[in-house]
């Protein structure tokens, strides 16, 4: 490095020179002599400034030679701790990591080049970089298998491959890890929004995930990496895809129009996987969204904030007690749809509210024929009497 160094310093002063030496008037002796000093300094003063380039130059070589430098006969560190500070440190761990976060879709792949994939040192594990600059962590399925996973009841025909597990066979608390630097999350679709159908019962009806609104044909995107299970049309759910991941839970994705993966598929969080429908029994179009674990659904907004599009934390505890007593069969659609018509008939009754602020001379048989209506409903609607005293600036129900 340091002769390299020197070589190119002397090329450059001799070029330098080379250069200064030439002088256009050479009529008179005096004004070589003055090209000559004026050569002179321009050389001395180039000279200084690529003594300090090499200075700097050689500098930088030696900070990275310290940098690369690796000592072969390193004693490998030893931990210091005893078994109950490593077990306390890994509590506090986990503790860290099942805390409230704010974790946002990760970027999507599809339309990005890959221009490389790179060993992490881990064969299981590999780096992919694409044509943007980015890049991620993936897990080679040939070697990252998990047989206690994706081969016990694993079933890409049956809906509900878990009738011999009941309730009472999961454990009080399960630790899921969501997301780590190997696995991430995207938000089922593009857009975050209110949830339209709410998980649990539902005015004495059962509801075994969340609808999302949608546009017909919007994309749909794997929440989690995962492998598919079940894709196919699915009697209530219409298009159905079922996705089971790394941690044991499933993710439902229902009433698409279209489905683009096939079952034993491995899809990676954010790959596109179906686009958005109104198959199945449903009352127009939405994605019907559902988790579970080994068949037992539990409320997706435990581990989705919608209206924000964002994952709430790293690594969740699922407890028992999460878990729908109405879990071990599918969805009924039957009571989706008539919750759906109840919503719309409430929808529409709260549209149809009209509401009047009392002024000076109203009365209440006045406001019941201006709103068609009569007293009594008008009564009825306040909790009030014909012979109540309507005070100016009171607002009344009149419809």
């Amino acid at each position: 490095m340091k002769r390299y160094l020197l070589i190119l310093a002397a090329f450059a002063m001799a070029s330098t020179a080379t250069a200064a030496a030439r002088n256009p008037r050479k009529s008179t002796r005096a004004a070589r002599l003055e090209a000559a000093e004026r050569a002179a300094d321009s050389l001395r003063a180039v000279t200084a400034r690529q003594a300090a380039l090499i200075d700097s130059l050689q500098n930088l070589a030696a900070a990275l030679d310290d940098e690369l430098y690796v000592e072969e006969d390193v004693a490998p560190k030893i931990d210091t701790r005893t078994p109950e500070e490593i077990a306390a440190d890994s509590v506090a761990d986990m503790h860290r990591r099942m805390e409230r976060k704010e974790i946002r879709s990760t970027f999507e792949t599809d339309d990005l080049t890959v221009i490389d994939t790179l060993s992490s040192g881990n064969d299981a594990l590999y780096v992919v970089l694409f044509g943007d600059n980015s890049w991620k962590y993936v897990r080679n399925r040939e070697v990252a298998k998990d047989s206690t996973i994706f081969e016990k009841y694993w079933d890409t025909k049956s809906l509900f491959p878990y009738s011999s597990v009941t309730k009472a066979d999961i454990p009080e608390s399960v630790v899921v890890t969501l997301v780590d630097s190997t696995s991430g999350f995207h938000y089922p679709y593009k857009g975050a929004v209110n949830p339209r159908g709410k998980f649990g019962l539902r005015r004495g009806r059962r509801h075994q995930g969340v609808d999302l609104p949608l546009k017909m044909r919007d994309t749909i995107y794997a929440t989690f990496s995962g492998r598919v299970r079940i894709s196919q049309s699915v009697r209530g759910y219409g298009n159905l895809i079922i996705i089971r991941h790394d941690n044991g839970l499933e993710t439902y994705y229902g009433h698409l129009s279209e489905r683009l993966v096939e079952p034993n598929q491995w899809v990676e969080a954010g790959d596109i996987i179906g686009l958005g429908g109104s198959t199945g029994r449903s009352t127009g179009p939405h994605l019907h969204f559902e988790t579970r674990y080994y068949g037992q659904s539990f409320d997706p907004e435990r581990l989705i904030d919608f209206p924000r599009g964002i994952l709430n934390r790293e690594v969740f505890l699922l407890k028992r007690s999460f878990l729908s007593i109405y879990s071990n069969a599918g969805q009924d659609f039957d009571d989706e749809e008539a919750n759906e018509k109840q919503d719309k008939q409430e929808a529409a009754e709260r549209a149809a509210m009209r509401y009047h602020k009392i002024r000076s001379g109203d009365t209440l048989g006045h406001l019941a024929v201006k709103y068609g209506t009569t007293v009594k409903k008008i009564c009825a609607l306040n909790g009030i009497k014909p012979t109540t005293v309507l005070r100016i600036g009171r607002t009344l129900r009149v419809r």
